[in-house]
């Protein structure tokens, strides 16, 4: 079992940086692969970075922008997020799953409580 809790979400200006966090409990946290999401409201949830040890993927609308990034002695996964834009204004959540990441949000077993982000223009 892996308890995940997100943070670091607010409101900022388009243009402007946040930085998400996600801890998780338990001991074998780099074990899992780890994911962030994000759903905007009357949209699907969607993919934005994941994480392996040492391997990143990220969504093409957020490549550039956003850094996923992972401390296995924390126990905490990262999401970096500069040069804000309106539409990435959504909940974000991050996600846990054995074995290697994947773009699909079915296929993580493991949630968050979601974090708003809201950029204003």
């Amino acid at each position: 079992q892996v308890q995940l809790v997100e943070s670091g979400g607010g409101l900022v200006q388009a243009g402007g940086s946040l930085r998400l966090s996600c801890a998780a409990s338990g001991r074998t946290f780099n074990n899992y692969a780890m994911g962030w999401f994000r759903q905007a409201p009357g949209k699907e949830r969607e993919f934005v970075a994941a994480i392996t040890t040492g391997t990143t993927t990220y969504a093409g609308s957020v490549k550039g922008r956003f850094t996923i990034s992972r401390d296995n002695t924390k126990n905490t996964l990262y999401l970096q997020m500069d040069s804000l834009k309106p539409e990435d204004t959504a909940v974000y959540y991050c996600a846990a799953k054995t074995g290697w990441y994947t773009v699909y949000a079915n296929t993580y077993n493991y949630w968050g409580q979601g974090t708003q982000v809201t950029v204003s223009s």
